[in-house]
C-alpha cells in the first residue's frame, strides 16, 4: 500500500501500490468544480494514467488550471491529427500558434481547405471522442524512436529528438496512430467534453473551453493584426529554413549560430526602420505629422529596448524623439485605487492622473511649454524639479507603457497625431509541427532572468507573481492590442537557446516543497529541447540585452 496526501481536501489515505491517479481521485470521492484533467504529484504535473509506487502528495487539477488546459489542448490536437491521418492520409498538420481564444492550424492536403473538409474532420473527431479511446504512453530508447518517426514521415519530430541528446524518450499512441507530445495527455478521448473546429482564413481554428467559464467555448475574438504579425514571421522562418526547434538546433550544432543571429537581428532592425519610415511619411504630402508615438505590450515583451531602437531610426528620418515616462503621472499614493485584496493597484489605469496627463499633452500640441512632473517612489508623491518641455516642429513624443493603447489615456488627442504600436514576443517557432510554444513561456523566461539579475527576485517570487501579472494583462492590455497601427514581434528564432544557460541555474533554485516548483520544473524540462547558444555574437543593441545585460542602451 502507498499513502497519498490529497492537497485538495488535506486528507491522507492509503491505496494499493501501482494505483493510477484517476483511481486515487475516485477513491477520495472528490468533486472538482469542473472537468478533471490532470494532477500534480510532489509538485510535478502528471497525467491521470500515471501510476503511484511510493507515498506522494497529490493535487488534482480541473480544466481552469493553466497546466491542465495545456494537457487538454495537447490531447485535442492528437485527436485532430488522428482524424486527419484517416481522412487525408498524406495530409500534413502544423499547429502554428494561439489566436482568437483557440489554436490556428495549417493543413496541407495539396489544395485549399474547403468547409466540407472541416466538417468531415470535426465529425470524425466527435466519433473518436465518443469511442473513448485511451491515450497510451510508450517509453523507449531515443535511437529506436527516431527511425520510427523517420518511417512515419514525421521528420520534424525525428530532428527534434536527434538534436536533444536524450538517452530515452517516449511517444503516445491513439489507437494505431503514433505522435509525440512534450507533456502529459488525458487518460482517454472521452475526457474531451467540449471543442469545436472551424475554418479560419486559409486554415483551421481549434477551439477550447473558455478559461473563465469552461462550460462554454472561448469566444472567437478578432485578432487580424496579431494573426498577420504571426504570418509575417512564419514567412521569415521559411526564408531561413527554420520551421521548428530541431532546425535551429541542427544549425547551432554545425557551428552556424552566429549567422542565424546576424540575419534574425537584421530582419528585426529592418522592421523597426520600416515603422520609423511609416511615422515619418504620415507627415508628408499634406498629412498631419505624428506627434505622439504610443507603445504598449505585455510584461517582458521588450517595449523599452524597442522604443530606444525606434528612437534611433526616427532620428535617421530627421525626427527628434522625446520620451515621456508615464510613471511620473502616478496619482499620489493615498489616491491610488485598491485591488480586491485591499492592496494598492499600480497596474490600474486609474493609478494615473489622467486629467493632468491630458492637460499637459494638449498644451504641448498647442506649442506651449509645460513643467514635467517626477514621481518620488519613496514618498509616494508627485514632485516638480524645474524640468520643462516645449514640442518643436521636428519633435515627437514617445510614450511607452502598458496603458498606451487604451483609448481612455488620450481621448481628446486627434487620431492623426497618434501612432500606436503593440509589442509582444509572438513566438513563431514550434518544437515540432504539433507542439507549439506558448508566447507567455517566452516572456516568463525573460522576466525570471531580468528579475533575478536586476531586481533581486528569485525565480520562485517571479513565478508566484506571474498569475496576477497575466490577469492584469487580460484586463488592461490584451483588449486594446488590435487598436495598434503596427504590431512588432520581439521574439527571436534563436533566443531560447541563448536564454538557456541563464535560466537553468535560476530555476534550479526553486525548492520542491513550494507551489512554484511545478512551473519551474516544467520550464526546466522545456528549455532542455534547445541547444545552448553563447551570447558572444549578440549585438549590444539586441533586444535580448534588456534581460541579459551588456546593452549599449541605458535603462
Amino acid at each position: 500500500m502507498v499513502q497519498i496526501r490529497c492537497k485538495n481536501n488535506n486528507i491522507s489515505q492509503t491505496f494499493p501500490i501501482g494505483s493510477t491517479l484517476l483511481e486515487i481521485y475516485q477513491g477520495f470521492n472528490l468533486k472538482l468544480p469542473h472537468q478533471l484533467v490532470s494532477a500534480r504529484v510532489n509538485n510535478c504535473t502528471e497525467g491521470l494514467s500515471y501510476r503511484v509506487y511510493h507515498n506522494k502528495d497529490v493535487e488534482f487539477l480541473d480544466i481552469t488550471h493553466p497546466s491542465a488546459r495545456r494537457t487538454y489542448a495537447r490531447s485535442l490536437c492528437f485527436v485532430l491529427y488522428k482524424a486527419i491521418k484517416e481522412i487525408f492520409p498524406k495530409g500534413k498538420l502544423c499547429v502554428e500558434h494561439s489566436v482568437s481564444n483557440g489554436y490556428f492550424c495549417n493543413l496541407y492536403i495539396g489544395r485549399p481547405i474547403e468547409l466540407e473538409d472541416v466538417n468531415a474532420l470535426k465529425k470524425r473527431m466527435q466519433e473518436i471522442i465518443a469511442e473513448d479511446i485511451p491515450f497510451r504512453r510508450k517509453e523507449c530508447l531515443t535511437t529506436e524512436a527516431v527511425p520510427c518517426f523517420h518511417e512515419l514521415g514525421l521528420e520534424d519530430k525525428a530532428k527534434l529528438l536527434e538534436s536533444t541528446g536524450s538517452l530515452y524518450t517516449y511517444y503516445y499512441m491513439l489507437g494505431d496512430t503514433i505522435d509525440y507530445y512534450y507533456g502529459c495527455l488525458l487518460p482517454s478521448t472521452s475526457f474531451l467534453y467540449l471543442f469545436d473546429l472551424v475554418k479560419y482564413y486559409d486554415g483551421l481554428l481549434l477551439r477550447l473551453p473558455d478559461k473563465n467559464n469552461p462550460d462554454q467555448l472561448g469566444e472567437i475574438v478578432k485578432q487580424e493584426k496579431m494573426f498577420e504579425a504571426f504570418k509575417e514571421h512564419l514567412r521569415w522562418n521559411d526564408i531561413l529554413e527554420c520551421s521548428n526547434v530541431g532546425d535551429v538546433n541542427k544549425i547551432c550544432q554545425r557551428g552556424e549560430a552566429g549567422g542565424l543571429i546576424k540575419v534574425a537581428e537584421a530582419l528585426q532592425e529592418k522592421k523597426i526602420a520600416q515603422i520609423a519610415e511609416e511615422i515619418y511619411n504620415r507627415g508628408r504630402n499634406g498629412g498631419k505629422p505624428v506627434k505622439l508615438v504610443l507603445i504598449s505590450g505585455p510584461s517582458s515583451s521588450g517595449k523599452t529596448t524597442f522604443s530606444k531602437r525606434l528612437s534611433v531610426q526616427l532620428m535617421t528620418n530627421g525626427i527628434r524623439p522625446y520620451p515621456i515616462a508615464l510613471d511620473n503621472y502616478f496619482v499620489n499614493r493615498e489616491d491610488t485605487p485598491r485591488d480586491a485584496n485591499g492592496d494598492y493597484d499600480y497596474e490600474s489605469l486609474y493609478a494615473l492622473d489622467l486629467k493632468k496627463f491630458e492637460e499637459d499633452l494638449q498644451a504641448l500640441l498647442r506649442g506651449e511649454e509645460i513643467m514635467l512632473p517626477t514621481f518620488n517612489f519613496t514618498t509616494g508623491q508627485r514632485e516638480y524639479k524645474g524640468e520643462k518641455l516645449q514640442l518643436k516642429e521636428d519633435m515627437v513624443l514617445i510614450l511607452e507603457g502598458i496603458h498606451a493603447l487604451n483609448p481612455e489615456l488620450t481621448p481628446q488627442i486627434a487620431p492623426e497625431h497618434k501612432f500606436k504600436i503593440y509589442v509582444s514576443a509572438l513566438t513563431s517557432i514550434s518544437l515540432d509541427n504539433h507542439n507549439w510554444i506558448p508566447t507567455s513561456d517566452n516572456r516568463l523566461i525573460r522576466r525570471i532572468i531580468r528579475d533575478y539579475k536586476y531586481r533581486n527576485y528569485s525565480a520562485q517570487e517571479t513565478i508566484s507573481r506571474w498569475p496576477s501579472v497575466r490577469a492584469g494583462e487580460d484586463k488592461w492590455i490584451f483588449p486594446y492590442q488590435e487598436n495598434a497601427d503596427v504590431m512588432f514581434n520581439s521574439a527571436m528564432l534563436f533566443e531560447l537557446g541563448v536564454l538557456r544557460p541563464y535560466i537553468e541555474p535560476i530555476l534550479m533554485g526553486v525548492p520542491q516543497n513550494c507551489p512554484e516548483f511545478a512551473e519551474a520544473y516544467r520550464l526546466r524540462r522545456f528549455i532542455q529541447y534547445f541547444t545552448a547558444i553563447k551570447d558572444l555574437e549578440l549585438p549590444p543593441t539586441s533586444l535580448l540585452r534588456e534581460f541579459l545585460g551588456g546593452s549599449s542602451f541605458k535603462y
